[in-house]
């Protein structure tokens, strides 16, 4: 019972911290002004891919996967937002 509970915590703040780790990213593009290092291809691969995922986030019954859907897609979406713009 108890790694149960230290296995879904140590998820739940891995699907908080990951997505943010998308913020210095869209940072080093506005820095750089160029987005120019960032294959498109994988960018909007990713993206799409981000964006197949939230509904069945949204659908689960699993707190952490909703979270984690979430966060990802609109944190990402500013990485999107951003490469796209330079």
């Amino acid at each position: 019972m108890e790694n149960t509970y230290l296995i879904r915590m140590v998820g739940f703040v891995a699907s908080l911290a990951l997505p943010f780790f998308n913020i210095p990213l869209v940072v080093k593009i506005i820095r750089r002004r160029s987005s120019a290092d960032i294959s498109l291809i994988w960018l909007l691969g990713v993206f799409f891919c981000l964006l197949f995922m939230v509904p069945a986030a949204l659908l689960s019954s699993d707190f952490i996967f909703r979270i984690f859907g979430i966060l990802n897609v609109v944190l990402f979406s500013g990485v999107v937002a951003t490469a796209l713009y330079f």
